[in-house]
């Protein structure tokens, strides 16, 4: 699959400026610091560890002074939330709408950099009673921001749950349940579109997969390598379940309107590392697998969606800390990241290449400047068996690499192109007649490429990204 030299130094000198724009206009990765725990450590600490993280962006559930104090001047960007039991004050009371801007926002910026608003959660699943005050406390708020002269900086929404749709499959039946499509979300969308502000979307595969496993592939949701799924409707092919989810709220949305102008910012995403026997698929390997390919893709500005192939997506991972005293299943109380005691619950990077402790850095010497990163040698540590996306391999060194087919063909071309060129990857296997040419496909020619080059590198974290198109797999791939 190695082309011939001039042709490809013709298609590495159109993809060096294609790689540079895919990772400046990459979406952001944040996270949400729920907090229902009696064992978790002071706020001070948290955002101490965020910073070695790596983490930019926090999504809160309150105002908690003592948290918004810890946050300023750190430069990590904050969405605080005006909780559900507030709504119905704020939306019949302007009055109370500006004094509870002034206490919780306008009384902490700029230090702490409050840059969203989330007025009341998944309102319509919760607090069904409120939902006729949603929008005019959304009102409210941005008006009160306005007279503070805080509306550019600081955007207000409202995270909705997919259960506002009536339909959600395929992607391209989706729309908006009779009861709240006319009378919440289109007032919605127009304000949110007035306002510049972003729909925030709750959306959990888990869910999806764990009550549907016997026709869902566990694969595709958790964004590895599977054969897709067509949607009929649309002609559309998916190959990843949030995806077709996202895909869903923006067909419900294109039936109230033209809103082509709002963005989506996934406000919750995650998988569970533990649940009951009857939570099927709840296990530290899969949010491994989950979380880091996640992550991996949004930083490396491959997030669009079959619907929307160029939107890059801001998502939100639930939750910083498993908590404790969260009601319901197992799996409520083990979506966190971290233990309450600091330790990772499975290994997951919030920066590309694999440095978010901080230390180090990477050189990115060995990859031309195309926009992925080489981590010059770092040790790949450890982390569950079949992990992949943004997770180490396991220290047994049982890890591969393979081609990330949703990347798509022409990344994986200029991956290919790069990992056969000056990445130095011994592709003579798989040329027209050799050993490995057949199957003769661009991923798996793609997977012997990328996997020649990540075993030359010795397995180190970083050398298997070039921006998404590839990762990191701890079973032998079939081919």
């Amino acid at each position: 699959m190695a082309l011939p030299g001039r042709l490809r130094a013709l298609i590495l000198a159109v993809a060096l400026p294609l790689l540079f724009l895919s990772a400046s206009e990459a979406g952001t990765v944040g996270i949400n610091y729920g907090r229902v725990a009696n064992d978790l450590p002071n706020p001070a600490a948290v955002v101490q560890l965020m910073k070695q993280q790596g983490i930019a962006q926090v999504k809160l559930y309150d105002t908690e002074p003592t948290v918004l104090r810890a946050l300023a001047n750190t430069g990590i960007k904050v969405v605080v939330a005006l909780p559900n039991e507030q709504l119905l004050a704020a939306a019949s009371r302007p009055s109370y709408a500006l004094s509870w801007v002034r206490r919780n926002v306008a009384a902490y910026y700029p230090a702490t950099q409050i840059q969203g608003i989330a007025v009341g959660n998944e309102v319509f699943a919760s607090a069904k009673n409120l939902t006729a005050q949603l929008v005019p406390a959304m009102t409210n708020v941005h008006a009160a921001l306005a007279r503070l002269s805080l509306d550019k900086p600081v955007k207000v929404s409202s995270p909705i749950a997919l259960t506002a749709l009536a339909g959600s499959y395929p992607p391209s039946a989706g729309v908006f349940r009779e009861d709240l499509a006319q009378a919440v979300m289109k007032p919605m969308l127009d304000f949110l579109a007035q306002t510049g502000s972003y729909l925030m979307v709750n959306a959990y595969p888990f869910f999806a997969y764990s009550g549907n496993a016997d026709v869902i592939s566990l694969d595709y949701a958790l964004f590895r390598p599977n054969a897709g799924v067509l949607d009929s409707g649309s002609g559309l092919k998916y190959y990843s379940l949030l995806d077709a989810q996202l895909d869903a709220v923006f067909t419900a949305v294109s039936k109230l309107g033209n809103y082509n102008a709002v963005r989506v910012v996934v406000s919750e995403t995650g998988w569970p590392s533990k649940g009951d026997a009857k939570e099927t698929g709840a296990a530290a390997a899969n949010a491994a697998a989950y979380n880091g390919n996640l992550v991996r893709r949004v930083l490396s500005g491959n997030a669009g969606t079959p619907r929307r192939p160029d939107a890059d997506m801001d998502v939100y991972l639930f939750a910083l800390f498993n908590e404790n005293q969260k009601p319901g299943p197992t799996s409520e109380r083990n979506y966190g990241v971290f233990y309450p005691n600091q330790q990772k619950v499975y290994d997951v990077e919030f920066v590309l290449g694999g440095n978010s402790a901080g230390g180090g850095g990477s050189s990115g010497k060995d990859n031309g400047g195309l926009g992925w990163q080489d981590n010059g040698g770092v040790n790949a540590g450890n982390a569950p068996a079949g992990a992949g996306g943004g997770v180490k391999a396991t220290s047994t060194g049982e890890a591969w690499c393979v081609a990330n087919a949703m990347a798509g063909e022409e990344r994986l071309q200029k991956a290919l192109d790069y990992a056969c060129g000056p990445g130095g990857a011994d592709c003579k296997a798989i040329q027209p007649g050799a050993a490995c040419f057949e199957p003769n496909t661009m991923v798996a020619h793609a997977s012997y490429a990328f996997n020649d080059y990540y075993q030359r590198k010795g397995r180190t974290i970083g050398t298997c990204d070039f921006a998404g198109a590839a990762y990191v797999v701890n079973q032998a791939p079939s081919e």
